[in-house]
C-alpha cells in the first residue's frame, strides 16, 4: 500500500507506550497494532482527530504517501 502510518516515530517522539496512547484515543492496543503495521484498511476521521490532539500533530504527520508502483494508475 502507497499510505504508511507513521505513529511509531511519533510515539517515540513524544515517549508514549503504546497503551498509554490506546487509551488516550480511545481503542484498543491491538487496533494501535493494526495501524502501525499498515494493516487498517481504513481510518475514521474521529480516531485521526483523537489521534491529532493527543500527538499535537497535522493529519500529515502521521500518514504518509509512497509512490511504490503498486497501483494501476488509477484514482481511488
Amino acid at each position: 500500500m502507497a499510505v504508511r502510518v507513521t505513529i511509531d516515530a511519533l510515539l517515540a517522539e513524544r515517549g508514549m507506550s503504546v497503551g498509554e496512547f490506546a487509551e488516550a484515543i480511545g481503542i484498543t492496543p491491538a487496533n494501535v497494532a493494526v495501524l502501525k503495521n499498515g494493516r487498517a484498511k481504513a481510518i475514521r476521521f474521529s480516531t485521526l482527530d483523537a489521534i491529532c490532539r493527543t500527538l499535537r500533530c497535522q493529519p500529515g504527520d502521521v500518514l504518509a504517501f509512497d509512490d511504490d508502483g503498486d497501483g494501476d494508475g488509477s484514482p481511488a
